[in-house]
């Protein structure tokens, strides 16, 4: 098991930032091949999300990790806390389905700068698939998205 990965000192993550986060699998196992599987995750986590007051910026999962950019949508959005209860609530749906222990303990965590462009993460995160060989275009993979911008858009056929 990895060590967890530490968290800034010097920084409250609070407010109004925006975040890039990476969720590894337990024992980096394949987990999210599943559409049923990432479906449920992606939902645990978009409801956690809203009501810890953050904007599922993008996502992607591939098989065995998801990146997230997420940001604050109040003074008081606390980073710590959605993460946590975003990793508890998924991982509570997979033990029901029979799964294992769905995440490894921690997570690593980006704070972007007020001059890094949203949308260059945006198309960073979900052009994983293509730079892992899972799909020759962004728009063909199933398992990323955005809930705040039409991705067709950033990549226009």
């Amino acid at each position: 098991m990895s060590a967890r990965p530490a968290r800034l000192q010097a920084f409250d993550y609070l407010g109004f930032y925006r975040y890039f986060l990476t969720f590894c699998t337990a024992d980096r196992r394949p987990v999210f091949v599943d559409a049923g599987t990432v479906r449920e995750v992606i939902e645990q986590i978009r409801r956690t999300c809203a009501e810890e007051q953050f904007a599922v910026l993008a996502y992607c999962f591939m098989p065995d990790h998801v990146h997230l950019l997420l940001e604050g949508r109040r003074e008081d959005a606390d980073l710590r806390r959605c993460a946590k209860l975003a990793r508890q609530r998924s991982a509570m749906f997979y033990a029901r389905l029979g799964g294992r222990r769905l995440w490894q303990a921690g997570f690593y965590d980006r704070v972007l700068r007020n001059e890094e462009s949203t949308v260059d993460v945006v198309k960073y995160i979900v052009g994983n698939a293509v730079r892992g060989g899972l799909v020759a275009r962004v728009v063909d993979y199933p398992f990323c998205g955005s809930d705040v911008c039409d991705l067709r858009v950033l990549w226009p056929d």
